[in-house]
């Protein structure tokens, strides 16, 4: 797992926890940090353990190992309703027996409203909020989805909670409606200050809301970024794979890496096995070589050598003829006619998609996607700059 240090004050922690049901671990030894203020997301495919981590932050399960903290302090045996979070649930829960106003003061039923105001007010001030002024006498089955999902969210903020939670909250609502509500959220998360963790299947929905993302595999988080890291340096394959479209490729460091000339061209070197990009090898073991970040190799993929850039985060690494490179190039990245590590494929289907067209190609056997402007047909060149291809894993022989 990838993670980043947290430069904020940590308002949720967990550490190493792991809930099983039977023999099943929907949370395998799981630690994570959520800063105060922040807008956190978990996100990921079904059955990947989310949904069950948000529910032992808000205490509606217990962890089998591991502690969750609150603050620094550990809350376990803490009731949900004495952990200070605000849930808002997939289906709202709304009490159709009560008005909308009715419904949001619910909480205040248990706690005093922040701030001195008075429950009328502290409602009518969460109404405004929410963008539903003059609505605190409607009965709730007369809204919309996306009426609903705003009202259960003041509702949950109505205490002044010091953690709001959101399992899937518009999971149900159509995609425009779902696009216009992520704004508001984040919006109203984003004056309020309040910290968020947020739970979606949706990767673009994650991506576009978010201060960091956990990508969710198998129980365990893959990575743990920012949206924009996530997307253009994932940490695994899984992560490539299922954030966005991806090329993913497995090849072998050939014995005669290439370096690109001023003119962009390719060059041999004379001692291939211990120079990459013109840096000499500074190791005394066989062929190894110590490479920095910007530096090109040549990795051989199903006989064809493509030139990989190395990322900053390749700094001092060490590679030797033979290691394997999984890399992974974005369809934007896939140029149309490019002369750099060109691809002669065959386009298989062309879908048009507004802004762009998402084309499958056919390379050698394999699927690749690529999007561009206009549909194409037939045979079509793609290459890609060396440096728009991103390694994410490396194994030695």
């Amino acid at each position: 797992m990838v993670s980043e240090e947290p430069h904020a004050p940590v308002a949720v922690a967990l550490d190493a926890v792991t809930k099983r049901y039977g023999e099943t671990a929907a949370v395998d030894d799981v630690s994570l940090r959520v800063r105060e203020g922040e807008f956190f997301t978990l996100v990921g495919p079904s059955g990947c353990g989310k949904t069950t981590t948000l529910r032992l932050i808000a205490g509606f399960e217990d962890p089998t190992e591991g502690t969750v903290r609150f603050g620094g302090e550990s809350v376990a045996g803490v009731p949900p309703e004495d952990r200070d979070v605000g849930v808002v649930f997939q289906n709202y829960a709304l009490f159709p027996h009560m008005t909308v106003g009715e419904n949001v003061a619910y909480g205040l039923n248990f706690a005093d409203p922040p701030g001195d105001v008075t429950r009328e007010e502290r409602v009518a001030e969460l109404l405004a909020l929410v963008d539903l002024p003059d609505t605190a006498d409607r009965d709730p089955e007369s809204l919309s989805g996306g009426q609903k999902q705003r009202v259960a969210m003041a509702r949950a903020l109505a205490p002044g909670p010091d953690v709001l939670l959101l399992d899937e909250p518009m999971s149900a609502l159509d995609a425009r409606l779902r696009e216009r509500l992520r704004v508001q959220v984040r919006t109203i998360q984003s004056e309020l200050g309040i910290t968020t963790v947020y739970v979606t299947h949706d990767q673009e929905e994650a991506l576009a809301i978010s201060d960091r993302v956990a990508v969710m595999n198998a129980g365990t988080p893959e990575q743990v970024a920012p949206p924009r890291t996530v997307y253009r340096e994932p940490a695994t394959r899984f992560v490539a794979e299922f954030v966005g479209d991806n090329n993913v490729f497995t090849g072998r460091v050939v014995d005669a890496p290439a370096a690109e000339s001023a003119d962009g061209s390719a060059s041999t070197r004379a001692d291939a096995s211990a120079v990459v990009d013109g840096h000499a090898s500074a190791s005394d073991t066989d062929d190894a070589v110590t490479v920095d970040g910007g530096d090109i190799v040549t990795v051989d993929v199903d006989g064809e050598p493509f030139r990989i850039g190395l990322g900053d985060r390749d700094e001092g690494l060490r590679l030797t003829s033979g290691d394997r490179l999984t890399v992974c190039i974005r369809p934007e990245h896939l140029r149309i006619g490019g002369d750099r590590n060109r691809m002669t494929t065959t386009v298989e289907s062309a879908e048009f998609l507004g802004e762009t067209t998402r084309m499958t190609l056919d390379w050698n056997g394999r699927d690749l996607v690529v999007r561009a402007r206009d549909p194409l047909s037939g045979a079509v060149a793609v290459g890609f700059d060396p440096a728009d291809a991103h390694v994410i894993d490396i194994e030695s022989e």
